[in-house]
């Protein structure tokens, strides 16, 4: 053992043997999970666990290695995806203030600090953009919201909004009605709605008007009081549809806006409308910002390292920029 590495061991007492055989999975896989994760040895015999590692590490795992068996108890099955989520609720900032969003089909619980932080913002601020990375939960956790204040009766309808142009086509062109004809882009929330709703209680909504689909296009002229709204792949708004949707707002409404600026479909002389209305408006009072990064996705773990590959490539490709623009002030 060296000399930083350390070593502890506590005792587990399961009901019944499933439990065990849950929680260290097929092949101990879910606890070579954790030693890879936590770069930790765990050694198992029987109910008995040893993990050996430098103290921090120790402190981690042993925590992870709990919440799982806590899991494993309670009839789950330990899947990669629970595995994932675990390790991230150790990221979480501790604190006595738990969010929970109750909805009809399942509760809705942030999944990293930067999530939270977006549920927070919700509740305190009229006007709230979440920025980041696909996967980071943006557009799920404004769904929850949106259906809690819906349930609660704190707005009288939810509408959606989500500009089309990934395609590269303009509406008039697309086969069917108006709903028809944005479907494809609502999807993602779509998807959410069903999750919280239900299918039916999600349908019954959109026919009564109480969930709305609303083009970028359509929206002009409009005041929308009362409502919750959301826009999502706002970085495909041009600078004149985002001022356009932020004065729509009327009285009571909450407006949170998503967008990913690493992920712009528009010409590339058309400048983004988030990028824009960010350096506009940031500092407001009234208005939230918070920003989505690698560690809050909730997707797949290799979604993570696909992110920070492609920052880093970025990042490098812009200090390249940089330097070879200097260099040639240097020699002119």
């Amino acid at each position: 053992m060296s000399k930083d590495s350390a070593l502890t061991n506590f005792e587990l007492n399961p009901s019944d043997a499933n439990i065990m055989v849950r929680f260290v999975g097929e092949l101990n896989e879910n606890l070579k999970f954790i030693e890879k994760t936590f770069n930790v040895k765990i050694f198992q015999n029987g109910n008995q666990i040893k993990i050996q590692g430098s103290k921090k590490d120790i402190t981690l795992s042993e925590d992870a290695l709990k919440r799982l068996y806590a899991t494993a108890g309670q009839g789950i099955e330990i899947t990669k995806e629970t595995l994932h989520l675990c390790i991230q609720d150790l990221n979480m900032e501790k604190d006595s203030h738990e969010i929970v969003i109750k909805t009809p089909k399942k509760s809705i619980i942030p999944r990293s600090r930067n999530q939270k932080i977006f549920l927070n913002n919700i509740t305190e601020n009229e006007i709230n953009f979440g920025i980041g990375p696909a996967g980071t939960g943006k557009t799920y956790l404004a769904v929850a919201a949106a259906v809690d204040a819906l349930l609660k009766e704190k707005v009288d309808r939810i509408i959606l909004i989500r500009p089309a142009v990934e395609a590269g086509e303009k509406l008039g062109f697309l086969p069917g009605d108006l709903s028809q004809k944005v479907d494809p882009y609502l999807r993602p929330l779509y998807d959410a709605l069903y999750e919280m709703l239900g299918i039916e209680k999600t349908e019954k909504f959109l026919i009564r008007g109480i969930i709305e689909i609303a083009p970028l296009a359509y929206m002009r002229g409009r005041t929308l009081n009362n409502s919750f709204i959301i826009v999502d792949e706002s970085q495909n708004t041009t600078k004149e549809q985002m001022k356009m949707i932020l004065t729509r707002m009327g009285f009571g409404s909450n407006l949170v806006i998503n967008g990913d600026l690493t992920q712009v479909d528009l010409p590339k002389n058309i400048k983004s409308g988030l990028s824009h209305a960010i350096e506009v408006i940031d500092g407001t009072d009234g208005i939230g910002f918070t920003t989505f990064e690698s560690v809050d996705v909730v997707r797949h773990p290799l979604v993570k390292k696909i992110i920070d590959a492609y920052k880093f490539y970025q990042d490098k490709w812009v200090a390249k920029w940089v330097w070879t623009f200097q260099c040639q002030i240097v020699t002119a």
